[in-house]
């Protein structure tokens, strides 16, 4: 099972891609721990993700973030895919990243 952080300004507006990722997920098999939560947290929750995503509106949170937890991959989300809300095109990229 992988674990997934998305990342925004107060862990609230990812809510609706965390579920269109689940579903997505589901749909292919894919076992995934999906939640999302304020980039100021990105030290406590991503000590065990497999990936941390930041949703684009905190993407200039980036350099914090890797410095933050350097042995984990971290992805600034797809701008078209988070405002779509492209749950598919998300888990692709994880996917992609994570080389599963």
């Amino acid at each position: 099972m992988r674990k997934i952080i998305l990342l925004c300004s107060a862990g609230m507006s990812t809510s609706i891609l965390v579920n269109k990722m689940k579903e997505s997920a589901d749909s292919q098999g894919y076992e995934v721990e999906i939640s999302a939560h304020s980039v100021s947290e990105a030290a406590r929750v991503g000590a065990d993700a497999d990936i941390v995503l930041l949703g684009p509106q905190v993407r200039f949170n980036l350099s914090t973030v890797q410095k933050q937890l350097p042995e984990k991959p971290i992805e600034v989300i797809d701008m078209r895919a988070y405002g779509t809300m492209n749950g598919e095109a998300v888990i692709a990229e994880v996917k992609k990243v994570l080389g599963d």
